[in-house]
């Protein structure tokens, strides 16, 4: 099966990001994994229902590395990724399965934000003005055409 493009849009961290260093094509390599779970809304009025999924995605490299740096449990984002079979054999019987890898994530909340939640705070209540804060890694990447995915399969 050819790769499947998924995105997923406002999406909350469900806990934190769990980063390991694995063995890769040219020595180790950063791996983290993070849960996001994200709301879908369905009919109208009353009949109004919301549907919440969660997806189990892997970032590889440098984009690891940053998110288990900047983000945490309840963390704002947005990903782009692919969606990719995982089956295999086991015992003579194949397992199926799936594997969401990260290509783009983009971090939406701020870093007074940020920082409030790793440090158990509810908001941006530390008197820090967005003129005296550094910009967010996200607010300092290159545009999308001219960035190479951070991300290798091991």
């Amino acid at each position: 099966m050819a790769n499947v493009s998924v995105i997923q849009r406002h999406a909350h961290l469900a806990g934190a990001v769990k980063l390991e260093f694995v063995n890769g094509r040219e020595g180790k390599i950063a791996k983290a994994v993070l849960t996001a779970i994200s709301n879908t809304r369905r009919g109208s009025g009353e009949a109004r229902e919301e549907e919440s999924t969660a997806i189990q995605w892997t970032l590889w490299g440098k984009q690891a590395e940053n998110a288990a740096e900047y983000l945490s449990k309840g963390s704002h984002v947005n990903i782009v990724g692919r969606l990719r079979n995982n089956n295999y054999e086991k015992d003579g019987e194949t397992v199926y399965g799936m594997a969401f890898t990260a290509e783009e994530i983009d971090y939406l909340d701020s870093r007074a934000e940020s920082e409030a939640r790793r440090n158990g705070g509810t908001g941006a209540e530390g008197g820090t003005t967005s003129a005296e804060r550094p910009s967010t890694p996200a607010a300092s990447r290159k545009p999308r055409s001219a960035r190479q995915p951070a991300h290798a399969d091991a």
